[in-house]
């Protein structure tokens, strides 16, 4: 088991067949050794994949992003779900179910951030029903770039993220997969 399962265990809270709290340690208050680990296993996972860039989704992903973009000596390229006037006019978007939110936003990326030809590993705190994943890929085709990888702290195995990667056959660390949450935290 590894120190984010032990964790997950230790102080994730089941708040339904479809939803676990990791409040306690990754999105409301972050451990930022346990958080260090986990960037450096996904940098590690995507040495070799001559990424450009690291890319994620405000705000859940920005702690592990900026770590694993650290580790990997890369940028890291924050997509944001509202805009703002100091949004450049030149914008990728794409529009994204949250399901733990029950809303709809407009992903949008700064059309200066990601490239044509560039390779993008696309980093999150969560996978879940994989919209986040279907808009990111929507940003990288939109600019010509290459979706290389993901790297998922939390997967609920149980929902359709996983297949989703799969699908598009997106190289994918989760390192830590839940199978079930119906009878307490189960893993893969």
């Amino acid at each position: 088991m590894n120190p984010l399962q032990q964790r997950i265990l230790e102080q994730g809270v089941v708040k339904s067949a479809a939803a676990l709290d990791a409040s306690a340690f990754l999105t409301k208050q972050v451990d930022a050794a346990l958080l260090n680990w986990c960037a450096n296993a996904i940098a590690e996972q995507f040495r070799d994949a001559n990424i450009d860039k690291v890319v994620t989704i405000e705000a859940g992903g920005i702690a592990i992003g900026t770590l694993t973009a650290l580790a990997l000596n890369k940028p890291l390229v924050v997509c944001k779900k509202a805009a703002s006037i100091l949004d450049n006019a030149e914008l990728y978007t794409a529009e994204v179910k949250s399901f733990t939110k029950n809303t709809q936003y407009t992903l949008t990326c700064d059309k200066r951030h990601i490239t044509a030809g560039e390779k993008v590993l696309f980093v999150d705190d969560f996978l879940a029903h994989g919209q986040a994943l279907l808009g990111m890929k929507s940003v990288c085709e939109q600019a010509g770039a290459e979706l290389a990888g993901l790297g998922i702290v939390i997967e609920k195995s149980f929902q359709e993220g996983r297949g989703i990667a799969e699908q598009l056959a997106l190289p994918i660390l989760s390192l830590a997969r839940l199978k079930s949450l119906e009878h307490g935290i189960e893993f893969h």
